[in-house]
């Protein structure tokens, strides 16, 4: 048998190996850090305010929906960066393939805006009520025999 490693081998040396680096990288800073505590410290920090009530805030949904439309139009400019690079050579079928990536993409940001997704406040949506009907009479009273 071959004294060499296998592949897999390999891999596990390399996960070993990264383990015991990050590991001994916390060990020395903690040995070496000092260790001050106090109530400053060790309170919570966000951009100079006070922290107020608990941490477990419901966010509004439309902070995700904004993220996710940014990503998505992020992702274009990446695809759309090597392809311009190298536009001339590749002739006219690879500007009508960009023109299609591009539309679809803008054909979502209309479905978006169309939807409202986009508005930061929306409307409180107006939902119509049925009106009360009028009291049916009962059987007892229009019964005959009383």
């Amino acid at each position: 048998m071959d004294q060499t490693l296998s592949n897999f081998g390999n891999v596990f040396a390399f996960l070993t190996l990264g383990v015991i680096f990050v590991a001994g990288g916390y060990l020395t800073a903690r040995l070496l850090r000092p260790s001050r505590p106090n109530p400053a410290k060790n309170s919570t920090y966000e951009c100079g305010e006070e922290a107020i009530g608990s941490a477990w805030v419901k966010f509004n949904i439309r902070f995700y929906v904004v993220a996710l439309i940014f990503i998505i139009f992020d992702v274009e400019v990446v695809f759309l960066f090597p392809w311009a690079t190298i536009f001339k050579p590749l002739g006219a079928f690879a500007l009508v393939e960009a023109l299609v990536f591009a539309g679809i993409l803008i054909l979502g940001l209309a479905y978006a805006w169309v939807k409202g997704d986009l508005d930061w406040v929306r409307p409180t949506p107006n939902i119509p009520k049925m009106p009360e009907l009028p009291e049916l009479p009962s059987a007892k009273s229009s019964s005959p025999r009383g």
